[in-house]
């Protein structure tokens, strides 16, 4: 296992170098803390692989930078958390678990000093996202218990919307696709028909994965 994420790093520094001198051993560090698959997917993506890249060098520069978090007074209070808020979702959105807002917004409740450290120590929020996600499925499984035909009405409008979509980009896998992407948190469908470019990525993930 061990020299399977030695390739992985090997590959991922390979890439990052060119773009990157300076800093590809410490951003290849970071990003080797993600699972093996989504680093597995990095490889194969490119447009991926740049997004995460430019996420782990905003958590660096915050990093070598805390004068950009302040505590003078209250409106520099409010920046201050505005700019965790997004310097977090950045890092959080990296994971990949199709919940990155709210898992967000969870991990913010946490005091600041606690929230900076999740910035700097990428195991540290890797637990934290886990426990978040964690919390978030069980809740799921109890508003599951709870649902009425409404919300069944719902996934099947977002399913059709989702479909004649995902159909113009892969006519032969549109069926497949679809049924993977639906299985994601209505939040994060409700964002893919919104973003195109999300859309896109999240439909290059699932030919990846149907090609396996």
């Amino acid at each position: 296992m061990e020299e399977d994420l030695e390739t992985l790093g090997e590959q991922l520094y390979s890439r990052i170098y060119p773009k990157h001198t300076e800093r590809a051993g410490k951003l290849t560090g970071m990003l080797l803390e993600l699972p093996r698959p989504v680093l597995s997917q990095m490889l194969r993506d490119e447009a991926m692989l740049s997004a995460a890249v430019e996420k782990a060098l905003r958590a660096l520069q915050l990093a070598q930078d805390p004068s950009r978090v302040t505590y003078k007074d209250e409106d520099d209070v409010s920046v201050s958390s505005d700019s965790l808020g997004d310097q977090l979702f950045e890092l959080v959105d990296v994971y990949n678990t199709g919940h990155s807002q709210k898992i967000t917004g969870m991990l913010l409740e946490l005091h600041n000093d606690v929230v900076l450290n999740l910035l700097s120590d990428p195991k540290l929020l890797e637990e934290k996202v886990k426990l978040a996600l964690n919390t978030l499925k069980e809740q799921s499984v109890e508003e599951t218990d709870v649902s009425d035909s409404s919300e069944a009405d719902d996934s099947e409008r977002l399913g059709e919307k989702l479909f004649s979509l995902v159909e113009e980009m892969d006519p032969l896998h549109a069926n497949d696709i679809t049924g993977m992407l639906l299985e994601m948190d209505p939040a994060a469908l409700q964002q893919l028909l919104r973003d195109h470019t999300m859309l896109k990525v999240a439909v290059q993930k699932a030919q990846a994965a149907l090609d396996t």
